[in-house]
């Protein structure tokens, strides 16, 4: 039975999770327990319970006379992330070509068009994003193929900021997601893990050009 102290706990990782996910904590910021319990109307224990939790997901590090700092990937661990994320979404589409059904392509493409009108609020339009990829991965009716990408969540959390402030980079994601859902509609797997595999080595590219810029 769980105590009120491990709800609080996990509630607090769970806040802290979410504002990393949503900008609020950046790669490279310290984590001090009194501020961040303050900016979550949290109590130091719950807080410190949650860096615990995060420092053990690899999304936090302690640094000696410093304290907890959210982990910055180099350009190296970027790219290595997303030749993962590229195997990975390249065969979600594939078998969501094959399984998804018609309203699961319909949801998606309702996305996508939220995606395509969110030019003036990047956090927005990274949720949409996220929820859209997402909806690949369930489309594939493969438990350990979703299991698989919800292992690279934490990672992706310290990418840093979303590229999708760019009002350019919105449209190019907007026509690339189009391009995976003709293949889905078509119920062509080639086609659909091209569109994907494509769409990811663009991410990538943008995502370097942010990184050195």
């Amino acid at each position: 039975m769980r105590t009120a102290r491990n709800v609080s706990g996990e509630a607090a990782y769970e806040r802290l999770l979410a504002a990393i996910q949503y900008g609020k904590f950046q790669p490279g910021d310290r984590l001090r327990e009194i501020e961040v319990a303050a900016s979550l109307s949290l109590s130091r224990t719950p807080v410190r319970e949650a860096l615990r939790k995060l420092e053990s997901d690899g999304i936090v590090e302690h640094r000696p006379r410093i304290g907890a700092v959210i982990r910055r990937l180099s350009q190296a661990e970027v790219v290595e992330l997303y030749e993962m994320r590229l195997v990975l979404e390249r065969t979600a589409a594939e078998m969501a070509a094959k399984h998804a059904s018609a309203a699961e392509i319909d949801a998606l493409e309702e996305l996508n068009e939220e995606i395509g009108t969110a030019t003036d609020n990047a956090a927005r339009a990274a949720a949409l994003n996220q929820q859209f990829h997402r909806g690949i991965y369930l489309a594939t009716r493969n438990r350990f193929l979703l299991e698989s990408a919800r292992a690279l969540n934490n990672a992706l959390l310290l990418l840093g900021p979303t590229t999708l402030a760019d009002k350019v980079r919105i449209t190019v994601v907007y026509d690339q997601h189009r391009e995976i859902i003709a293949a889905l509609r078509a119920a062509d797997p080639q086609k659909a893990g091209e569109a994907a595999a494509v769409h990811l080595e663009t991410s990538l590219r943008h995502r370097l050009k942010v990184m050195q810029a």
